[in-house]
């Protein structure tokens, strides 16, 4: 999980204010963080389905708002993927 700090700054850098928390890419950003957190915690702990499970819902939650960025606007898109580096 996120801490409160770490989520304030993705908020600022990617929404602008602290209380833009609504946009694509605050979101994708976030579950980014989260993504990256329950993959060190599985290499870890490789038996913690409840865990996995989580990990391939917020992975499909991304995937849908990386879509709706695209066909919102593509612009977005290429930056949020670049900043984030989850594309090549």
């Amino acid at each position: 999980m996120v801490s409160k700090e770490r989520k304030a700054e993705l908020i600022k850098e990617f929404g602008g204010n602290e209380k833009n928390t609504g946009l694509a890419e605050v979101q994708i950003a976030i579950l980014t963080e989260d993504i990256k957190n329950m993959t060190q915690h599985l290499q870890a702990h490789t038996k913690d389905v409840p865990t996995r499970r989580t990990l391939l819902k917020k992975v499909a939650q991304r995937r849908h708002l990386l879509e709706f960025l695209t066909k919102e606007d593509v612009n977005r898109y290429k930056n949020v993927i670049e900043k984030l580096g989850i594309r090549k």
